[in-house]
């Protein structure tokens, strides 16, 4: 009687755990079973009518359906079945001389090709003679220019000094003139430079007419005669 009782538990037992198993399987796959049933696609559709030919004088038809490009494509599609006539799809006099022309543009023939690169190539040729040209020339005057430079370059120091030697001549006529040093700002000592540059360009004046006077009395006398 005890094992009787025993045996009806745990068969109760494992019929519950048996059951929760099955729920939980029948609610994991129901979501699948709800989407798959509510999928329902529309049937293709077999079109048996004649090729799409649109209305040209429609104003539903769109404007691209309307040009040569889209006849030309239709008639590749559907051939004659388009009732597009093929010579209307032969481009025109214009057109055909504008393809030819960006044909040789873009595609030239070998003879201009070579032609091309043999000019290119004796405009680079004439580019790089004068270039070595012009190298060449300015080698053949560089020692003269470097000449130039370093006489420019002692000039220019010798001016420098003969002007800091006249500066100090002036500071020390200025002191023996006025008893005391002067300062080179000052309005004296300006005054005094324009009293001496004054009297310098007199002293030349009259150095250049005197130069010239003896010239003329050179030319008017004319050369000593020899004593025989």
């Amino acid at each position: 009687m005890m094992a009787a009782s025993v045996l009806l538990g745990r068969t109760t037992a494992l019929c519950r755990t048996l059951k929760a198993i099955t729920s939980s399987k029948a609610e994991s796959c129901c979501p699948v079973l709800i989407q798959t049933a509510s999928y329902n696609p529309k049937p293709l559709r077999l079109s048996i009518r004649g090729p799409y030919i649109p209305d040209k004088d429609s104003e539903k038809t769109p404007e691209w359906q309307k040009t040569a490009r889209y006849d030309a494509k239709l008639f590749g599609r559907y051939g004659s079945a388009s009732g597009i006539d093929p010579v209307t799809l032969w481009p025109s006099a214009a057109q055909l001389e504008k393809m030819i022309a960006e044909e040789q543009q873009w595609h030239p023939p070998v003879e201009v090709m070579l032609r091309n690169i043999e000019a290119r190539e004796e405009e680079e040729t004439e580019k790089r003679l004068a270039k070595e040209k012009l190298i060449a020339e300015n080698m053949a005057k560089m020692p003269k220019m470097i000449d130039d430079w370093r006489r420019e370059k002692r000039e220019a120091k010798q001016k420098l000094k003969d002007e800091k030697a006249r500066r100090a001549r002036l500071l020390a006529e200025a002191k023996e003139r006025f008893g005391h040093a002067l300062d080179p700002r000052s309005n004296k000592f300006q005054e005094m430079m324009a009293e001496i540059e004054k009297e310098e360009k007199k002293k030349k004046k009259l150095l250049k007419r005197r130069q010239r006077e003896e010239q003329l009395g050179l030319v008017q006398n004319g050369p000593p005669a020899e004593s025989t």
